[in-house]
């Protein structure tokens, strides 16, 4: 998958399934919240949701510039479990009338709750050149037809207990594009994607039923021939007010390849700013990618066995996420912490140069070298002991403690560092002993290293002291 793939594929399942990535969870009943694309019937009578999405963006090029337009997105398909009267022997089909629809059913050592998975839909749209789009723009239609299918759920021993049946609604849509010429070198192309599909009696659904009708996570990708796309962000001064006349509706436009190429734009629904990039530390998708992977994967990890059920009970996407995050290795887990990277140099005046070392601290980091100058604590004084680094004491949390704190009440920790803030309060950190993580917090990674106070913790009485 190359840079450009790999940031259409994460657009696409942006928030298709949120942390702790199980149908249960809250965040997860109300899904599709990007670049949902509605019926018009609907969308005109729920008032809130788009039949349209529309981008605009300016190109420098000529008549003869082939412009390519690839609009993508997901097309729900609802999953019923159905569980038989009485398991068959073999599979003959699926009857109605001797099975019912349940909400989970365990089969062969696994479970399959009812659910809401997604297929990928790209509509192939010919290849089209500027000038031919002043003249006259083009009106695709396209449709895509309903199915159901239906997968049979068998113990090891060959017994049928039940089936999965997926069904997609039909959906009906239409592309639009046209060009509007602004100077001789200078285009500015617009592309439209509608839902057309009819809907009766759209006041009966609601809007999750809806849903099947609509165009998911849509979003476009455009490129050009021999031509170049003009940032929508930062345009340069001569270009400005062509960009500024762009109308984007429910979809933003950016630059997206290595930084030298303007010959690819994806209009996404989501903000997003010229060249996203895909982490190259990430192991792989986990649907928030404004998250941090590293605490993401700290709590799968965290996560219950009844809890990792569900999640791989989920569909195969969130089973495969689950299944990744297990088999990484401390070298992948050390990968996600602490990577560093240069902020990218803005356009703008009235930065400061920063780019030459003077030997000497700036003013404002004054309060950093005051701090840096006070001696070091070897020691922290609890009840008479002079506890020292490598100490082992009992953690008893209350000042201000939250759920986390609580969760370690009790436990036997050892003394990292001893630290001291601003205001000459001294915290002390601690690693747990029964951490199987504990690595990871003497290389001070989060989530495994503490912050006590000294009223905090209790000098640890070993057995046979006297």
């Amino acid at each position: 998958m190359n840079a450009i793939e790999g940031i259409v594929q994460a657009v696409l399942y942006e928030g298709y399934m949120l942390y702790p990535y199980r149908p249960s969870s809250v965040k997860n009943r109300q899904r599709w919240t990007f670049g949902s694309v509605y019926p018009r019937a609907w969308a005109d009578w729920s008032g809130s949701d788009a039949s349209m999405m529309q981008t605009e963006c300016v190109i420098q090029g000529d008549d003869e510039t082939r412009v390519t337009v690839r609009p993508c997105f997901l097309h729900l398909i609802e999953r019923d479990v159905r569980e038989l009267s009485e398991p068959a022997s073999a599979w003959t089909g699926l009857d109605e009338g001797s099975s019912r629809s349940v909400a989970s059913l365990e089969v062969g050592g696994r479970r399959f709750d009812a659910w809401q998975e997604a297929g990928e839909q790209h509509v192939e749209v010919p290849v089209l050149k500027l000038g031919e789009l002043c003249i006259a723009g083009l009106r695709l239609p396209f449709s895509l037809a309903g199915s159901r299918a239906v997968e049979p759920l068998a113990e090891t021993d060959g017994r049928v207990r039940g089936a999965l049946v997926r069904t997609r609604a039909a959906i009906v849509g239409r592309v639009e594009c046209c060009a509007t010429r602004i100077d001789e070198r200078t285009f500015r192309l617009t592309v439209r994607i509608v839902n057309v599909t009819p809907v009766d009696e759209p006041q009966r659904l609601n809007r999750d039923a809806a849903s099947s009708f609509a165009l998911l996570s849509c979003h476009a990708v455009l490129a050009v021939e021999g031509a170049a796309f003009v940032s929508s962000i930062e345009p340069p001064d001569e270009l400005a007010e062509a960009v500024a006349g762009c109308t984007n509706i429910s979809l933003w436009p950016v630059l997206v390849g290595s930084g030298e190429r303007h010959d690819t734009m994806l209009a996404a629904p989501i903000i997003l700013y010229d060249y996203p990039q895909v982490a190259p530390e990430s192991a792989g998708d986990l649907f928030d990618a404004t998250e941090i992977d590293e605490i993401l994967t700290l709590r799968i990890l965290t996560m219950t066995d009844a809890e990792k059920r569900e999640m791989a009970a989920g569909d195969e996407r969130s089973r495969a996420l689950l299944e990744r995050t297990e088999n990484l290795t401390a070298s992948d887990l050390q990968r996600l912490h602490g990577t560093l990277r240069e902020v990218r140099a803005g356009s703008g005046q009235g930065w400061p140069d920063v780019s030459e070392e003077t030997g000497e601290a700036p003013e404002d980091m004054a309060p950093w070298a005051e701090l840096d100058a006070k001696p070091r604590l070897s020691c922290v004084n609890v009840d008479g002991v002079a506890l020292q680094v490598g100490a082992r004491v009992v953690l008893h949390p209350h000042a201000r403690a939250d759920i986390f704190d609580l969760a370690l009440r009790d436990q036997i920790a050892t003394i990292e560092s001893i630290e001291r803030d601003f205001e000459d309060h001294v915290h002390v950190a601690v690693t747990i002993d029964s951490d199987p993580g504990r690595d990871f917090g003497l290389a001070r990674m989060p989530g495994h290293r503490f912050f006590f106070a000294p009223d905090e913790i209790e000098p640890l009485r070993e057995e046979g002291a006297s």
